[in-house]
């Protein structure tokens, strides 16, 4: 197992100002909240939102760090508000980012033998664990292709769609996802994508919504299950996702590993034997 490897056009000719205040409104503060939060005064809050008042960098990175505005946005800001971007973008392929791709590693290995994957912010896969190979027999080879994309690989009706049962559940909480991905950063790529698996046609036979919801509740009423056909049984998993804390680069805040743990023990006992032969 190996990993390889701005602003949004939204932002362009907005000034710094009407960006700040999106993301107060977003977040449901009030200028004076805002202003306690950054030791500021709520008059300067209002002047700088409405382009009487130039914020400094300093300013600038406060104001985004209260708001919990994400890496890739707090550059955007900066570059609104006539300065240079402040985080990095770094390759994952570059040698600065060893450590970080040798731990991502280790991490994934270590939950062999249940699958595991590490995704950007667009859902390409960077890297994955060889218990994930297992779930992907049957899908397209097109799909398969570099750079793959978790979207396209489970939604496609060539990919795992057709094979998960639970299908209209999971489709909408992923569709879901994307959703909240696209309020926090503006990405058209990410666009772009929700749109194409949104128009994505249902398998046959996929069953209507609310058909099997209740029984699914009741077999696992502490989070959605995803239910994979797989050579005549049932595989049921919960999906867990990490993500970095703090992270001081752009490509970095924006990976998260996704982690399969198995939901029933005829799944535990089907992988460890699986994926454990193929040691």
């Amino acid at each position: 197992m190996t990993i390889t490897v701005g602003m949004g056009p939204e932002a362009a000719g907005r000034g710094v100002g009407a960006l700040l205040r999106g993301w107060r409104e977003r977040r449901r503060l009030s200028q004076l909240q805002l202003a306690l939060l950054a030791d500021s005064s709520a008059r300067h809050i209002s002047f700088i939102e409405n382009g009487r008042a130039r914020p400094s960098q300093e300013m600038v990175l406060r104001l985004a760090e209260h708001l919990d505005v994400p890496v890739r946005e707090r550059n955007a800001l900066l570059l609104a508000a006539g300065y240079a971007p402040h985080y990095p973008e770094k390759r994952l392929d570059d040698p600065a980012m060893a450590a970080l791709r040798s731990g991502m590693e280790r991490l994934l290995a270590s939950h062999d033998p249940y699958p595991a994957l590490v995704v950007d912010g667009t859902f390409q896969v960077l890297a994955a664990n060889r218990a994930l190979g297992l779930l992907l027999s049957g899908v397209a080879p097109h799909l398969l292709e570099p750079p793959l994309n978790a979207m396209r690989i489970t939604l496609h009706p060539e990919g795992l769609a057709p094979r998960i049962l639970n299908l209209r559940q999971w489709r909408r909480h992923l569709l879901e996802r994307m959703e909240q991905q696209l309020g926090l950063v503006r990405s058209e790529p990410l666009r772009a994508l929700l749109e194409e698996v949104r128009a994505y046609p249902e398998p046959p036979g996929t069953a209507a919504d609310g058909d099997g919801e209740e029984d699914i509740t009741e077999l696992f009423p502490f989070a959605l299950p995803l239910r994979v056909a797989h050579e005549g049984r049932v595989l049921s998993f919960l999906s867990t996702i990490a993500t970095f804390n703090t992270p001081m680069d752009v490509t970095v805040s924006e990976l998260a590993m996704e982690t399969f743990l198995p939901a029933d023990p005829e799944t535990v006992a089907f992988l460890q034997e699986a994926v454990g032969t193929a040691r």
